[in-house]
């Protein structure tokens, strides 16, 4: 089965990245792609958040934009899945190529700029969905709003009651200004905002935060602060980088954020720092670069509750989430972890 996985990646590796990843997301709607379920033991049944997950492993936004596969993708091993992001009016996102395989550099370089079906669309999809896999929305807002901030309010109201969380999203590098709103007092009032419209939900939800990696020391410990003030229940660090160090490939120069295997180190010193300023006491979410159990696991030890997972699979297939999920379930087991909850931040001090 591996065998045809790799012969159907470099099929895909043929094809124009934007064109085959919408192939792969039809494939999936197909049926023809087996899918092995979700890994789930002892060791590896977490909570973050109130959510009671099987497993860790995430998918990370973007993978699904607009919700159209979320039956094959609850099958395909992930303890979580996220979808989006979504804003309030559809909008085609950025011109065309912008997406960008780095295959030397096994990484991706895309500014799509939150191309999406809008909020309605997808929340219709949401409200299609019967499984029981825990389903977050990623939050954003349109490129042209007056008030981006409220944007993100908007969606939560409209998709709130369909899904377990939601992440506010102001780390993409794709939409002009948007990272602004990382600022300490712009932070602060848009997360408020959003919080307030969650309180107000039928079934109050976890309301995550996803930060980029390019944020300076002061700037982080004005995340941790912002973080603790309003209450949000985790952060996801990080998104992606808009640095170029280390790389190769012919697409290195192109415009938008990178992910993939250059960005783990400085996206898991992020998480270590995020954690040593918070304490361990707001949950993380560790993305960035992880292509294995073993990186999966120093995520972890480097202060992450769980870990979500894009851009390696453009390279390794669907088969990575049960390689990986099965690959951290030995790895606490050989260091006698008896539950996942143990290792969180054992390793911290080796990122700071």
């Amino acid at each position: 089965m591996k065998l045809v996985e790799r012969l159907g990646i470099a099929a895909l590796h043929r094809l124009d990245p934007e064109q085959a990843h919408a192939l792969s997301l039809k494939a999936l709607n197909s049926g023809l792609i087996p899918l092995p379920g979700v890994y789930t033991s002892p060791r590896l049944r977490t909570t973050v958040a109130g959510l009671k997950l099987p497993n860790p492993v995430g998918l990370a936004a973007g993978f699904d934009k607009n919700a159209v596969a979320l039956a094959p993708l609850s099958r395909a091993g992930f303890g979580f899945i996220e979808v989006g992001a979504a804003t309030p009016r559809p909008q085609p996102g950025n011109p065309k190529p912008r997406l960008f395989r780095l295959s030397e550099d096994k990484a991706v370089i895309n500014r799509f700029g939150f191309n999406n079906d809008g909020m309605q669309a997808i929340g219709r999809r949401l409200v299609q969905y019967t499984g029981d896999a825990v389903i977050g929305l990623n939050l954003g807002a349109n490129k042209d709003s007056d008030d981006r901030a409220a944007d993100f309010a908007r969606v939560l109201g409209y998709c709130g009651g369909d899904i377990d969380f939601a992440t506010v999203n102001v780390s993409s590098p794709n939409t002009e200004r948007l990272r602004d709103l990382q600022g300490k007092d712009a932070l602060s009032a848009l997360l408020n905002g959003v919080l307030k419209v969650r309180d107000d939900l039928p079934r109050p939800i976890p309301v995550f935060l996803k930060i980029a990696p390019d944020l300076t020391e002061q700037e982080l410990a004005d995340v941790a602060e912002v973080a603790r003030e309003t209450g949000i229940d985790a952060i996801i660090a990080t998104n992606t980088t808009l640095s170029r160090d280390g790389l190769t490939s012919r697409h290195r120069d192109e415009t938008g954020g990178l992910s993939g295997e250059p960005l783990f180190e400085k996206s898991t010193r992020v998480l270590a720092q995020l954690s040593e300023l918070t304490d361990g006491k707001i949950p993380l979410i560790g993305v960035g670069g992880i292509g294995s159990a073993e990186q999966a696991y120093q995520k972890i030890r480097a202060g992450a509750s769980a870990v979500q997972l894009y851009s390696a699979m453009v390279y390794q297939g669907l088969s990575l989430v049960d390689e990986i999920t099965r690959g951290l379930d030995d790895l606490l087991a050989r260091d006698k972890f008896y539950k996942l909850s143990d290792a969180i931040g054992t390793g911290r001090k080796d990122w700071l």
